[in-house]
Order: C-alpha cells, then sequence, then structure tokens
C-alpha cells in the first residue's frame, strides 16, 4: 500500500467546502419549529433537505473544531423524536473558527449540503452539513445532551446492507436499519453525541493524532489484542476511530493492546480516513498493555532462514538505518537471505534520473554489520527512471541481502531493468538465465509497478529460487465505510495479472524440474485469502505459509484498526510437502506507535 503518510499528505491538498459564516448573539430564542435536525437527517443517509435552506434550526453546541480545513461545530436536539434512525445530531461547518462554545442554545440558518469526503468519485458516504451558516445564540452554559452508548450490545454483527443495484450498489437511498447493520447503527448518530468506555486499541497512535478502538473485545481477536480481518464477509464492526478535540500533546501515544479506560465521549464524525469517527471532547486515560516487539528464533545449521522486510521508501538520508539494522540482526536474528522492499535510489525522492541504489545498500549493510550482525551482500537491478511507481523520484526496488557466510548467490550476467529473466535445464535441473532478473519486464501487468526480481541461490548444495516481488497497491479502492457496497477494489485488476505472470514463472521453473525449491515473498498487497493470492498459488505452484499460523497471527499490517496480511511467503510444493518448515509473523512494527515501517517482517526457515 502507499505509506500512510503520503496518501493523507496528498489528501489533505483538497480543499473542504467553503462557506461563509456570521453569528449574532441575542438575548431571547428565535426559531422556527417547523424543521429539526431529525427532519434534516432523515432515515436514509441523504437528507431530504438536501441543497435547500432551512432556517432556525435549534440545538445545543456539543463540540467545536477550529481547526484544520473542516471548522465548525456539532449541534443536537435535546428532543429525539422515537425514530431511531434519525440522528438528533448536525455538524455546522463555518470554514472559519466557530464564535460559539459547548453548552450554548443556538439557532442556525443555512443550507443544508451533503459533503463527500475525499469528493465524490471516493466513493465515500457523505456527510450531512450546514454550510453558509447563520448562527444565533439563545442562551449559554445549558446541559450537553446526554451521550449516546456505544458498546458490544449496541452494535449490530451485521455489517452493512447490500447496496441498491438499481442505483450502482449505493446504500445511500436505502431507509437505515440501525438495528440490523452496524453501518446503518454508526449513520444513525451522525453527528451526535456518543460515549464508548474501557476500549481496547485496535490501531496505534498515528502521526495525525488518531487511533482505533473496538467495543467489541471478543471480536476476532489478535495474539496482541488487535482485531483480524479474516476475510470479506467478517468485518470488524466494532472498530472506531478516535480523535480528539483537545490539544494535539494531550492525545495518547497508544500502542494495540492498550485499553482507553473510562469514557471517551464526543460527537460522532465521518471523514475519508476511515469512516466514522468519534471527535472527543472527553478522552479516556490510557492503560498500557505492555506490549512488546517479538523476536523470532534462530535458524539451526541445517536450516534455511529467508525474510521479507518492507522498509518504507528508505534513502540514505533517513534516520532509521540503525533501528532497521536492530530489526534484522536482534528480531529477525539475520535472516541468510533477506528480500527488502522500498529501498529508494541514492537520493531518495530527489527527481533527478538518479536510479542506482548502491548508497542505500551500502548504507544499511553497514548499519547491520555496527548492530553485530553478519557482513551482508547484495544484490538488485536498477529500474527504469520513473517507471515503478511509488513516490516520484524515489525509484522503490526490491533488493536481496544474504549472508556469504552461509549461502551463497549464482551471478550470471545479463540482468537489467528491460531484460526478462527465463529458465533453462542444465544437467537435469532448472537455472536461471540472468541472476538476478526481472520478470517479464515488459509485460503491461507491471505498468508503474515494481518489476520481481529473482535470484538463484545456494545452501549446502542445494539449490533455492527466490522471487522478490511488491505488488500494486490498493490506491483507489473504495473503503469498507463506502456509499457503495460491496465496496469496488479496482487496484486488484492489476494484481491479478501480476499474480498470473509471477504464478506462470514459476511455473515454467517446476515444469523444467518438478523439486525444485520456490519461495515467492514480498510485499503482496493483497490478504492470503483474497483473489490475487489465489492466483498466484495457482494450481499448487505455490502455497502461502502464513496460513500455516493460527489466525488469530495472520497479520502483518494494521489499517482502520483491522490487522491484516499484506506481506507473504509462497512456497513451491517441495518445500510444503516435507512439512519440515516453520512461518514466523515478527510483529515488531505495526501495532506501535513508533514504527520504523508500517510492515512487519515475516520469516520462513526450511531444510532445503
Amino acid at each position: 500500500m502507499p505509506s500512510k503518510s503520503s496518501a493523507r499528505l496528498a489528501a489533505l491538498t483538497v480543499a473542504a467546502v467553503c462557506s461563509a459564516a456570521s453569528t449574532v448573539v441575542i438575548a431571547s430564542p428565535a426559531h422556527a419549529e417547523a424543521v429539526r435536525i431529525h427532519d434534516i437527517q432523515g432515515s436514509t443517509r441523504t437528507s431530504p433537505y438536501a441543497g435547500q435552506q432551512v432556517t432556525d434550526v435549534a440545538g445545543i453546541v456539543t463540540g467545536v473544531r477550529g481547526y484544520g480545513s473542516s471548522r465548525g461545530f456539532w449541534i443536537q436536539d435535546p428532543a429525539a423524536d422515537a425514530d431511531p434512525a434519525t440522528s438528533e445530531g448536525v455538524f455546522v461547518f463555518t470554514s472559519s473558527a466557530p464564535k460559539v462554545a459547548v453548552g450554548d442554545s443556538v439557532t442556525v440558518s443555512g443550507t443544508v449540503s451533503e459533503y463527500v469526503p475525499g469528493g465524490t468519485t471516493s466513493g465515500n458516504q457523505a456527510l450531512t452539513e450546514i454550510t453558509r451558516p447563520t448562527v444565533t445564540v439563545v442562551s449559554s452554559g445549558n446541559p450537553v445532551p446526554s451521550a449516546t452508548v456505544i458498546d458490544a450490545r449496541s452494535v449490530p454483527n451485521a455489517y452493512t446492507p447490500a447496496g441498491d443495484a438499481a442505483a450502482n450498489g449505493s446504500v445511500n437511498g436505502l431507509t437505515l436499519r440501525p438495528e440490523k447493520y452496524a453501518l446503518d447503527y454508526y449513520e444513525s448518530l451522525e453527528g451526535m453525541n456518543v460515549r464508548v468506555a474501557d476500549t481496547r486499541v485496535v490501531g496505534a497512535t498515528d502521526p495525525y493524532t488518531e487511533l482505533w478502538v473496538t467495543v467489541k473485545p471478543r471480536e476476532n481477536t489478535s495474539g496482541h489484542g488487535g482485531a483480524v480481518y479474516g476475510s470479506y464477509g467478517a468485518q470488524n464492526t466494532g472498530r472506531l476511530q478516535i480523535q480528539s478535540l483537545g490539544a494535539v500533546a494531550d492525545f495518547p501515544d497508544a500502542n494495540v493492546g492498550d485499553v482507553l479506560a473510562g469514557t471517551t465521549t464526543g460527537p460522532l464524525d465521518y471523514n475519508q480516513f476511515g469512516g466514522y469517527t468519534l471527535v472527543a471532547s472527553e478522552l479516556g486515560t490510557l492503560k498500557q498493555g505492555g506490549l512488546e516487539r517479538e523476536t523470532t528464533r534462530a535458524q539451526r545449521r541445517g536450516e534455511l532462514a529467508v525474510a521479507t522486510y518492507n522498509v518504507e521508501n528508505l534513502d540514505p538520508s533517513d534516520a532509521t538505518f540503525a533501528a532497521h539494522a536492530a530489526a534484522i540482526v536482534n528480531n529477525l536474528q539475520s535472516p541468510d537471505i533477506v528480500s527488502l522492499e522500498e529501498i529508494q535510489d541514492n537520493n531518495g525522492a530527489t527527481n533527478d534520473g538518479t536510479v542506482a541504489a548502491d548508497l542505500t545498500l551500502a548504507r544499511l549493510t553497514d548499519a547491520i554489520v555496527a548492530a553485530g550482525g553478519p557482513a551482508y551482500e547484495w544484490r538488485s537491478v536498477d529500474p527504469v527512471d520513473n517507471a515503478d511507481g511509488g513516490e516520484p523520484g524515489g525509484n522503490i526496488r526490491q533488493a536481496f541481502l544474504f549472508n556469504p557466510e552461509r549461502v551463497s548467490f549464482t551471478d550470471r550476467a545479463g540482468g537489467d531493468a528491460t531484460t526478462a529473466v527465463g529458465v533453462r535445464k542444465v544437467r537435469g535441473k532448472a537455472a536461471l538465465t540472468v541472476s538476478p532478473g526481472r520478470i517479464d519486464p515488459a509485460n503491461t501487468a507491471w505498468t508503474n509497478s515494481r518489476k520481481p526480481l529473482a535470484g538463484e541461490f545456494v545452501f549446502r548444495g542445494e539449490t533455492v529460487f527466490v522471487i522478490a516481488n511488491h505488488f500494486n497497491s490498493k490506491g483507489g479502492d473504495q473503503a469498507l465505510t463506502s456509499q457503495f457496497q460491496p465496496p469496488a477494489r479496482s487496484s486488484e485488476t492489476q494484481r491479478h495479472l501480476q499474480a498470473t505472470a509471477v504464478n506462470a514463472f514459476v511455473k515454467q521453473v517446476l515444469d523444467t524440474q518438478k523439486n525444485a525449491d520456490v519461495v515467492t515473498l514480498g510485499d503482496i498487497n493483497d490478504f492470503e485469502f483474497s483473489d490475487t493470492v489465489e492466483l498466484l498459488e495457482g494450481r499448487g505452484e505455490l502455497w502461502s505459509a502464513v496460513k500455516s499460523l493460527p489466525r488469530s497471527e495472520r497479520y502483518s499490517y494494521v489499517y482502520q484498526g483491522n490487522s491484516q496480511t499484506l506481506d507473504q511467503i509462497l512456497i513451491s510444493p517441495s518445500i510444503r510437502r516435507d512439512c519440515d518448515f516453520e512461518y514466523d509473523s515478527v510483529h515488531i512494527n505495526a501495532e506501535f506507535h513508533d514504527q520504523i515501517s508500517d510492515h512487519d517482517p515475516q520469516v520462513l526457515r526450511f531444510r532445503p
């Protein structure tokens, strides 16, 4: 996936809806009774008043946001109607810092708008707002309407209804059924004052001062307290994003498995970076869960240890080399072969035609030695400038590290950015035509994406073929909280082509030598249960070894509170058949707020 930071920074350049605001203060109430907040919200996701002017809509201010691109405040009607589908809260978008305070009784006149965070092409649900408001403060110091409790009993187990086929799969026009569907339940509370209590953290605090909790502590729990994403049909309905209306410095640095003890209370918002979000005016106290970074065991004398590790846009200017080196030496126990993803060129994002990454790799290997590890050698192929996607100018690529004291690399000249590696038979066994080499680089499957890197290694006299991958990201897919249900996963199309191409190459190796040891690994950017992985596995040519782990351990990445598998190591039948392999997802990054990469490395140990 693209890094969370780059995706967020790109999105923040999109301007929010602009509107003028005026505020007056008078001593006596003046609002119309005809239109109430629940009338504006209605019983579907789209307001029946969308695009219309409303006058003197009454409510109590429950929260004020005076920062960012979405400045405004929330109001709630303390006199609720009898329909659980109609929210009693709404956001008033002012564009500038609001001149109201929590507890003010106000009337608001303005235009009802359905604002789609991320733009209409994103597929996101819309947030009902009152824009271009004229605000009248009637009185101050009023009690804030009691917060609605969100907990395991109130949130339904079913995630969402299927979208209306006549509306291209949109759920916008469907009547909300908050008693049956989790997304309908959250939508029925949009803009209202809500409360959660003693919630476990399932997504660590990120650089944007937000974290994820679950109100369902028993829902698909990982070994560390996260929420495992195990299939498209089993969503984690208890996940909820937490932000704060308070000072950034007061927001807790939380890891997965920590608990926000006590109550967290505030308006329920909706944004493009995770959907329904509790924007806290009262934040619970962090109770640490004691999460520690894992360490895998060292390989035994006769075992080959192969690892994959996405080092997140590593370039010579980064300050993380020592930390990455320590992780490889200490937490991964110095694997014999390490497939690295997201190695950038020698000047990182400077877009000047540089493609070589020898300085990046030299700095990393030197840091590994300084950390007490082996003197790794490396092999890679420089890409064509700006042809492999990722950060413009960065020229990310895969690279092999290997410990020459335990494994040798079979060098065969001729591999470059545009030459395809092939397979030939030598004395009855498979051999690569170039090593290292790139798989089918002219194939349109790899347009603006990383080309797989194939290498031939020898361990204790046995040849092992290793293919390093970094498939197309999930950028452009509709969110789990999309108005379109099920959401479209448009990025799959390219990954399916990529998986097919890699499987075809592995099949060439196995057709040449049936019992060849082939390890295909890397950032697959898709789940172990996905169609992408099914295509990569083919008809048994490969098998994703993460599936040998208990379901509670199958994850390498945490996204929006879902612990999920993106990084994988797939093995050929000769390795799987022996049943003499061991797989470990080494959790050192994804669940921590102070991560050096957003991916956890994976390690496979086996006897060739």
